[in-house]
């Protein structure tokens, strides 16, 4: 929206929202709305790029994000303070005549840091101190109704209060200034609610305190509660109160029957209308949006919302985008919140400030628990600064049913004796708590090992709620590690869940670096998205970990032959049935690889994926936390299909999660690929040959030439034609030896055979060039009982550099992580070759790493393209080694990954991934070392090659 439809838009209101008497308060913007929508306001600013003299910027914004200033991570001062100390804005507006006998107040949603403002040179008010806080003035003695009117803001970058730079501006954050929220006007009668706390309980029991101001000739009050239905309202109740004359705050209870309780499950809200009256006549108006909720921290026992005991699953989220810095948009609310949602979250803590209002609104709407933050990242304000800002914060958020937690500061940046001030002005009585700390009762410890703490979380008698964990970093951390904490948690009563660091890699565009996404080395890149929203491997993993519904079945990757479409489900919500779900069902046949990219079988239908059944299952009212039964009424054919999915749908039709569980064996589906490749006459199905010279076998079949080592028994050259791909050197086992003790080459029914037979932990590799043209290699190992190793498996030689991409059968199309197996499904996915280094650029899916559970893979080169085709169902598919950012990190082994040697590998066994903090093994069994069963282990694996045509 343009800034002249702006200004049209408001001079509309201006006319068409001014009643006979003005019963509403009426708005009027002097800023934009938002990031998009905005108004150019005259400013200057002293220091850095464009200082020194008066030119125009965008209001909302912040002005490092505008070509002004200078940008700062964590810190604004030391050895090289921020140039651009002070800000200068100033404006022109009118107000409407008949706002001459008004209570006009101006409003700031925020200014960083400092804010002096005055109204036609006259001083609004003390200079408001605090960067994330709404702050009013009265400006009715200083306001021209009628005229024009020049508002002037100084704004300074660093408060005059050191305890406010402490807690704001030395942070583990970027550093912004300026006006970066919306600026309003707001006109009231001048008798008037000046403001409104509800506490509406899930009961239907509804107390209302109201201030009133210059209440003379006002003797009631009328309120009434209305369901809201998407644009509908429905009135469920309506109730009065008497005013006693000259009296100033009110207090009113009364109990509305028959309402819907608001939780993250079922977020119904209502509109209570509260009439301000003498007698019948409406002297003011005031509209709310609330929630009948009710919420308790019960000691010892655990978090309560609605009488229910409920386990928060969430993230730290700032208010933030990447290219308007803290200036956002209800739009980006809405956006981050069903994020937030689709990931199966029920809950977000705004760290570490008050978020925009407009999210506070989206997340009541949709369905969001949120611990709403007091400024003080490791330091506090001062009791003197804080007092006030304590105040702001829960005076406009206090009426938000998603709120149910304040939070004090942040990991000692908290002033306890603040603590009694939220109790002053919540008039809900919400659990508090310090983050990091022991306090209230719940222990919110940050980065704590999974298994730590003697007498504490766990293995304590507090409820705990770590408000920060599993802190992401690059692709470690978030996703990884959170199966472990979490079936941990689910087993322990007194866990209140948790809240993952943290939701949006914090990446700004930098106008002096070209455009390029400034991410502040290894402090800001440690989100679940990146700063465009753009979705890594540990979304979808925590989707599948922190799903309500539960398969026991989903441990498992192949249906078992006894399946019958009958699933035990366990309903992991906090209030709502199985039967409110909806659930879908498909047996769906895949595609077969490319022979010379040819899809192979088209006259099966199988040149892409085919549902060759599907229905619909209606559940039984499972209530939360049982398990019961849901069944698929699958036709008797079903074993023919090669896959299962199943997909829950909530209420309201979103996706919960599509599981997946191949039928097909790894054998099954040799079986449909060789066939046909022979069928289409893409090889010759002639008689391969072998010659011994040079220390090599060369098997020959057709213009395909494999030589095999007869020193070693590996791969050492394949030629087709004029041409050779240079996969070679393996199978090199990993993590063990084998000494050669026979070798031989021989013809076997039209085949041409190299059997390699060892002493130590590889046993066999067997080189089979099939008279069909496919090259079938065997290999075994056997590992000794309790070896401990990064990697089980073989590995293979390829240039990075020839890889073009990659199209396979397996789960995808994510990669994985020993720690992050969750999230991936069965399918044939494809994608083209990146150098992705995860947080630093947001090319994702990446193509580089650990791929799980692979039948076939085809990779494209830019010599001959190669098909394999793996008999194993256990098997993890190595390509290539990520590069990975080193020497940025404080601890560069938590998040760098050791890959084998080689570059195409097959892996029984692969790596973690540690988080910021801590190495994989500090977050459970799943972050621990490949460890071999105590009686030892044997590996037999087939493998089929096939080396197209250039």
């Amino acid at each position: 929206m343009n800034n002249i439809l702006i200004r049209c838009l408001i001079l509309l209101g201006l006319l068409w929202a001014v009643p006979p008497f003005a019963q509403q308060t009426q708005i009027q913007y002097l800023s934009g709305t938002d990031k998009d929508n905005t108004l150019p306001w005259d400013f200057k600013v002293n220091g850095g790029r464009n200082s020194g003299s008066w030119s125009r910027i965008p209001v909302p914004s912040n002005w490092e994000m505008q070509g002004f200033g200078s940008y700062r991570y964590f810190i604004d001062w030391g050895d090289n303070p921020a140039p651009d100390t002070e800000g200068l804005y100033r404006t022109r507006f009118s107000v409407p005549e008949n706002w001459r006998d008004q209570h006009i107040n101006i409003v700031f949603g925020g200014v960083m840091t400092d804010a002096e403002v005055k109204i036609n040179g006259q001083l609004a008010g003390p200079v408001h101190r605090g960067g994330f806080y709404q702050f009013s003035y009265d400006i009715s003695p200083s306001l021209k109704p009628g005229e024009e009117n020049l508002l002037e803001v100084k704004v300074n970058r660093f408060s005059a209060d050191e305890s406010v730079n402490r807690a704001e501006r030395k942070a583990d954050f970027w550093l912004f200034s300026g006006i970066y929220r919306p600026v309003w006007l707001e006109a009231k009668p001048r008798e008037h609610i000046q403001r409104l706390a509800v506490d509406a309980r899930h009961t239907g029991d509804i107390q209302l305190q109201l201030w009133l101001n210059n209440a003379d000739t006002a003797n009631n009050i009328v309120a009434q509660v209305s369901a809201i239905d998407g644009e509908k309202r429905k009135k469920v109740g309506q109730f009065s109160a008497k005013i006693a004359p000259g009296a100033q705050q009110l207090s009113v209870e009364n109990k509305i029957k028959k309402i819907i309780p608001w939780s993250a499950e079922n977020p119904q809200r209502y509109q209570l209308q509260v009439q301000l009256r003498a007698d019948k006549k409406v002297i003011h108006q005031v509209e709310q949006v609330i929630g009948f909720r009710s919420v308790e921290l019960r000691k010892g026992d655990g978090l309560y919302v609605n009488e229910v005991k409920v386990r928060l699953k969430g993230a730290n989220r700032h208010s933030f985008w990447p290219d308007s810095g803290r200036t956002t948009s209800k739009t980006l609310s809405y956006a981050d919140a069903r994020l937030l949602k689709e990931m199966n979250m029920n809950a977000v803590r705004v760290a570490h400030y008050p978020p925009d209002q407009h999210f506070l609104d989206v997340a009541d709407e949709l369905g969001l628990y949120v611990i709403n933050e007091l400024t003080g990242w490791q330091e506090a304000y001062s009791t003197e600064a804080g007092t006030p800002l304590v105040k702001e914060l829960i005076l406009r958020d206090h009426n938000h049913p998603s709120v149910i937690i304040w939070a004090n500061g942040n990991e000692g940046g908290w002033n306890t004796e603040l603590d009694d001030d939220f109790a002053q002005w919540d008039t809900q009585a919400r659990p508090l708590i310090h983050p990091w700390g022991l306090f209230g009762g719940i222990n919110t410890a940050h980065y704590e090992p999974l298994n730590c703490c003697a007498g504490r979380l766990f293995d304590g008698e507090d409820v705990f709620m770590p408000t920060e964990f599993l802190h992401g970093l690059y692709d470690g951390g978030a996703g990884a590690g959170l199966n472990d904490w979490w079936n941990k948690m689910l087993a322990n009563p007194l866990s209140a869940g948790g809240f993952i660091w943290a939701f949006a890699d914090e990446g700004i565009v930098r106008a002096d670096r070209a455009g390029k996404i400034d991410v502040a080395g290894n402090s800001a890149p440690d989100g679940i998205v990146g700063p465009y929203r753009q979705k890594e491997g540990s979304f979808f993993a925590i989707k599948e970990i922190w799903s309500p519904v539960y398969f026991p079945l989903a441990e498992q990757e192949i249906l078992p032959a006894s399946f019958n479409g009958k699933l035990m489900v366990e309903n992991r919500y906090e209030f709502t049935g199985l039967d409110a779900l909806t659930f879908r069902w498909q047996l769906v046949e895949f595609p077969l690889p490319r022979i010379n990219g040819t899809l192979q079988n088209q006259a099966q239908n199988k040149s892409a994926l085919t549902s060759v059944a599907e229905g619909e299952i209606k559940a039984s009212a499972i209530a939360p936390g049982e398990r019961g039964f849901i069944t698929a009424d699958l036709p008797e054919n079903w074993q023919a299909a090669d896959a299962f999915y199943l997909t829950a749908y909530d209420k309201t039709g979103a996706e919960i999660y599509r599981w997946s569980w191949m039928i097909a064996s790894p054998q099954m589906v040799i079986d449909s690929i060789l066939p046909a490749s022979v069928a289409a006459d893409v090889v010759a199905n002639k008689p391969s040959e072998i010659a011994q010279a040079q220390g090599k076998f060369n098997l020959v079949n057709g213009d395909l030439q494999v030589q095999i080592d007869s020193a070693s028994g590996l791969l050492h050259r394949i030629v087709r034609g004029t041409n050779k791909l240079s996969f070679n050197n393996g199978p090199r086992l990993l993590n063990g030896t084998g000494t050669l003790t026979g070798i031989r080459g021989y013809v076997d029914q039209g085949d041409a055979v190299v059997s390699a037979d060892f002493n130590g932990e590889l046993c066999k590799i067997e080189w089979r060039l099939q008279a069909n043209g496919w090259l079938k290699l065997t290999y075994a190992y056997q590992m000794k009982g309790g070896t401990k190793a990064d990697y089980l498996g073989v590995t293979f030689d390829y240039p990075e550099t020839q890889v073009k991409s990659m199209r396979w059968l397996g789960k995808g199309p994510y990669r994985v992580w020993k720690n992050r197996t969750k999230g991936v499904e069965y399918g044939v996915w494809e994608k083209a070759y990146n150098d992705t280094v995860t947080g630093l650029e947001w090319n994702y899916p990446e193509f580089k790493g650990f791929h799980d559970h692979v039948y076939w893979a085809e990779l494209a080169t830019t010599e001959l393209p190669l098909v394999m085709v793996i008999n194993d169902p256990n098997i993890n598919l190595r390509l290539l080694t990520p590069r990975q950012a080193s020497g940025e990190s404080e601890n560069p082994m938590t998040t760098k990954v050791t890959f084998p040697e080689g570059n195409i590998s097959l892996l029984h066994g692969f790596a973690p991934i540690g988080t910021k903090f801590h190495q994989p093994a500090n977050h459970g069994a799943e972050g621990e070392l490949n460890q071999v069963p105590r009686l030892g282990q044997w590996y037999q694996t087939e493998v089929y090659f096939y080396i197209g045509q250039p």
